[in-house]
């Protein structure tokens, strides 16, 4: 089978961070350099690429009408609904009893259909939509800590020890007896050990810097910033965003379901991409139809990305995710938040203080590359969509433990409370401060 050219993907803009201050609360993308945004882009996009290569995984990237990387994918793999499977073998000209034992194993309703790596999976997905119909098959995206052109708002940034401080200071609301489960880049143990915050925190080993890259401890990070909200919640940390902070999404979908067989009150996920044609990751949409209904108490709670636009970001964009997007420090939304109708809440992403790996820090992306930070105390303020989503997650863990409600009803009405108010109106941080 010939296939065209690949036509690139339509994507907004991306906007820019300015140079940085040491200055303590002074936001590093305001105002907006376009020529900041696209280096950083393509170097977050080589980090990922690289490291999956050293996985051995070969990843494609897909960029936008603006050049810049839009989303990334497995080559030579489509992933494909299993009753449909066949027939997308045969329309592609490949037979249609060759299953391939795919190469980890694979959530239940999936089938990869292997195809040559040279050919172009857009391209080759134009067929399957056009002869067996749309969501058939779909590529095996990347999903990210965040997206590839924004994974971070900003690297992280040393602060000091008495800045860890839990915000919940209501013993009702504090969450004991919930189960938060993170899906991350795993747990640093070491890190857990150094801050009372943490002690109990569990979960699975974070891979070597060598495989996660510059998001190493991007995990625990996570897992601090809901105990700051619910310190005596369970919080668990399942590894799967281990390869340069990014995972395949039929990955992802597996680690999801590794933490829905421990009944969790809430799931938080930072991570996510956008995908070809804006569409939803079939993967998750088998997820969530298989296996997230039979466990209705389960809330699950998705960062809305840092793109700077309303483009859908998956799986925050499903109605059965709530999508948390970021706040700056005076209640306005962060510049570099994704927004739109289908972003549900919003609270705090910008200097989210939590534990972090103690020493040097070297940074990897511009406009600091090559410069080196110094983490005496192992507590770091860092910015993104990432860090207002566990905030939800742990506000809707204490409330669930307070009311009696289930985590998702919990959930519903923190996100009504908030709507028809101002942004500001589920930030913890803010409550007692004027607007």
């Amino acid at each position: 089978m010939n296939t065209p050219e690949d036509d690139g993907r339509t994507s907004n803009p991306v906007p820019a961070e300015a140079e940085p201050d040491e200055a303590p609360g002074v936001r590093w993308w305001d105002p907006w350099d376009q020529e900041v945004a696209s280096s950083r882009a393509a170097r977050q996009a080589e980090l990922i690429r690289d490291a999956f290569d050293r996985a051995g995984v070969a990843v494609d990237i897909v960029n936008g009408e603006d050049g810049q990387p839009a989303f990334m994918h497995r080559r030579g793999v489509l992933l494909a609904r299993s009753e449909h499977a066949p027939r997308v073998r045969r329309e592609l000209d490949l037979d249609p009893d060759d299953r391939v034992p795919p190469s980890r194993p694979l959530p239940a309703g999936l089938e990869e259909v292997r195809v040559p790596d040279h050919w172009d999976v857009h391209r080759t997905l134009e067929v399957v939509d056009r002869r067996v119909g749309f969501g058939a098959a779909s590529p095996d995206h990347v999903l990210h800590v965040s997206p590839v052109t924004w994974c971070m708002a900003m690297e992280p940034v040393p602060r000091l020890a008495d800045q860890l401080t839990v915000v919940s200071t209501d013993e009702a609301a504090s969450g004991r007896g919930a189960l938060v489960v993170v899906v991350d880049t795993g747990a640093l143990d070491d890190v857990i050990a150094d801050h009372d915050l943490l002690q109990g925190v569990t979960g699975e080993p974070e891979p070597p810097r060598s495989l996660v890259g510059h998001y190493s401890g991007h995990g625990t990070f996570v897992a601090g910033v809901v105990r700051r909200f619910a310190p005596s919640a369970d919080v668990r940390i399942e590894s799967v965003l281990s390869i340069g902070g990014a995972a395949l999404e039929s990955d992802v979908v597996w680690g999801l379901v590794r933490a829905l067989d421990q009944a969790p009150d809430v799931i938080n996920l930072s991570a996510g991409t956008r995908t070809r044609g804006d569409r939803p990751l079939l993967s998750f949409e088998l997820f969530h139809a298989l296996y997230a209904r039979q466990l209705a108490g389960t809330a699950f709670v998705a960062a809305a990305g840092n793109d700077g636009d309303r483009g859908p970001f998956w799986p925050a964009a499903f109605p059965w995710v709530t999508a948390v997007g970021a706040l700056d420090e005076d209640g306005s939304r962060a510049g570099y938040s994704n927004y739109g109708s289908w972003v549900d809440v919003y609270t705090q992403g910008t200097n989210v203080v939590s534990a972090f790996p103690k020493g040097p820090y070297t940074y990897e992306e511009p406009p600091r590359v090559g410069e080196t930070a110094e983490f005496t105390d192992g507590v770091a303020a860092w910015s993104g969509t990432s860090f207002a989503a566990p905030t939800v997650a742990g506000l809707a863990a204490g409330r669930a433990t307070t009311t009696g409600e289930s985590a998702v009803e919990a959930l519903r009405r923190l996100v009504a409370e908030a709507v028809g108010h101002d942004l500001d109106a589920l930030n913890p941080l803010r409550r007692n401060r004027n607007p």
